[in-house]
């Protein structure tokens, strides 16, 4: 990656759940800097650190999706920690027949926005109150908390993605419906700070991607329809 490329990351303008959290960290560090005392200041400069991490933690940089039909995309940035063969989420009503599932892993260091793997509509949505357990463990697919939404293509045949809150995470957040209709890279939500993404794929489909290979939400092409 160049350094222009680079920097353009790091310096993305933050998604707006950041809004609360950097007024936290602005109030306490302008408060706390403008005081005479040694724990107020400590306390401002503390609150300027925290408002730097919200700003990098929520960077949403600007990507560009390729265009084809059939193509499912990465949902978020991360590194793939699991390629295997299971059943969808049963609250998804999407049959018992084991297929592809593509489980990317994203440290507190990446990008944390989600983005839509595929077009279609989003047919079904179902949260799961659970644990908070290493988001990288096979078993944090059924153990944590989590948002499961099933997007059924223009062919009948349907994605599902689920965003999965980790060891640190504690609020998963959801832009979209159902019922409404989404395209391949769209911006959907969020999970704040450290957690997983899944997909899985139609049957028959065979994910192009491998274990420990590095994503790129809404650019990284997982798989071919």
């Amino acid at each position: 990656m160049s350094l222009i490329k680079s920097l353009k990351l790091v310096l993305a303008p933050p998604h707006r759940a950041a809004t609360p959290f950097l007024g936290i960290g602005l109030l306490a560090g302008v408060f706390g800097r403008a005081t005479p005392w040694r724990l107020t200041r400590a306390l401002g400069t503390a609150g300027f650190a925290f408002t730097g991490f919200c700003l990098y933690f929520f960077r949403n940089p600007r990507r560009t999706s390729p265009q084809g039909e059939g193509l499912v995309l990465a949902s978020a940035d991360g590194r793939v920690t699991g390629v295997s063969m299971v059943p969808p989420p049963a609250a998804l009503e999407m049959g018992s027949e084991p297929v592809w599932r593509v489980s990317t892993f994203l440290s507190v260091l990446d990008v944390h926005v989600n983005r839509m793997p595929v077009s279609g509509t989003v047919t079904k949505i179902a949260y799961h109150a659970g644990k908070f357990l290493n988001a990288s463990l096979d078993k944090a697919s059924e153990h944590n908390e989590r948002n499961e939404l099933r997007v059924t293509l223009r062919d009948g045949r349907q994605v599902a993605v689920v965003q999965i809150a980790g060891l640190v995470a504690r609020r998963i957040l959801c832009d979209v419906k159902e019922g409404e209709q989404v395209q391949a890279g769209e911006l959907f939500g969020l999970i704040r700070f450290g957690s997983r993404t899944d997909i899985y794929l139609p049957p028959g489909i065979t994910p192009d991607v491998l274990e420990g290979q590095t994503m790129i939400g809404g650019e990284t092409v997982i798989a071919k329809l």
